[in-house]
């Protein structure tokens, strides 16, 4: 009886200090600082980015590529033409130790849409993708993570062939690549604490908070386990209000990112948003600018993102149950 005690005191103190040391590992004063860094490099100093601003595209491409090489990542380049021009999704991968071969991706485009300088969508998602890879890149992980910012998910090329996550899905079905999930970071910088600043389509306001203050997470119907695990991760390691919809895709708004490319080739995706479309008034405009955003809100958002990757990268390389 006394070894039992003393083995439920030992695996609790372990437990304690594992806790302690997970709760040290993310500093969120310096989370936000960075993530502010890089919003304000991406939208204020490098500007609108996209087919029409192709040098302001290619300046981002090598600021994202040269911010993941800091972190010490290799850092490859996914490039096809569109009418004589090069265009690139940036790739850095985290390999696993115990099921290299099983991938999960975390992903966002880093174009904006025709006439906005784009903070929130989508400097936001670039901003946290750079931030959990850096944050990744001090640790060893069982799973492969690869770090992918998607080029041209904005209209023209948006839901076609010529969309940078299509062509790297595509890429991937044929090369068989084991993706277990996928996460698609699509704005998470804004915030807003007034009663009814949350709008919604169709019915939805009767199930969700009329307040814009929390972050959620939407699937399609074949993505709800990984949805469902997400959600129980982060609400594990984190307080900071998290909402979920799964639902088909003509629900408006469910597919308007990358995720809908690996959904079009039977991936396991999840969409990670502020739901910009239904709370901010400077959605796809010119005045999506940097100083909108809640950096502090968005620094908790990647943290506890940071811990349900981990969680599910861990899980991931476990023996599935017989």
């Amino acid at each position: 009886m006394r070894s039992c005690f003393n083995y439920f005191v030992i695996m609790s103190a372990l437990t304690s200090f594992s806790a302690a040391l997970f709760a040290g590992e993310i500093q969120i004063p310096e989370l936000e600082t960075h993530l502010k860094q890089h919003v304000s490099t991406l939208s204020h100093t490098i500007g609108e980015r996209n087919y029409l601003f192709y040098a302001a595209l290619e300046k981002t491409r090598l600021y994202i590529s040269e911010q993941l090489k800091s972190f010490g990542y290799n850092v490859t380049l996914e490039t096809y033409q569109i009418e004589g021009k090069d265009f690139s999704n940036i790739i850095a991968v985290k390999k696993g130790m115990s099921s290299p071969d099983k991938v999960i991706i975390v992903g966002a485009h880093y174009d904006t849409v025709v006439g906005s300088p784009g903070a929130d969508d989508n400097a936001s998602g670039v901003a946290g993708l750079l931030e959990l890879a850096r944050l990744f890149s001090a640790r060893e992980v069982d799973t492969t993570i690869k770090f992918i910012a998607f080029v041209n998910e904005e209209p023209p090329f948006f839901l076609t062939n010529t969309m940078g996550s299509r062509v790297y899905a595509d890429a991937a079905i044929k090369r068989q690549e084991k993706i277990i999930a996928m996460l698609s970071l699509e704005m998470l910088g804004y915030y807003n604490k007034e009663k009814n600043s949350q709008t919604y389509p169709l019915f939805l306001g009767f199930f969700y908070p009329p307040t814009a203050n929390f972050i959620t997470l939407v699937s399609n119907l074949a993505s709800m386990p990984l949805l469902n695990r997400l959600k129980k991760s982060f609400m594990k390691h984190s307080s900071f209000p998290v909402e979920t919809l799964a639902a088909p895709a003509f629900v408006t708004g469910v597919d308007w990112s990358d995720h809908s490319s690996f959904w079009h080739y039977g991936y396991k995706a999840v969409m990670v948003t502020d739901t910009s479309f239904y709370r901010y008034a400077h959605y796809h405009s010119a005045s999506d600018t940097h100083e909108k955003l809640d950096y502090h809100s968005m620094s908790e958002v990647v943290a506890g993102l940071y811990y349900s990757v981990l969680e599910l990268a861990s899980e991931a390389a476990l023996p599935r149950k017989k």
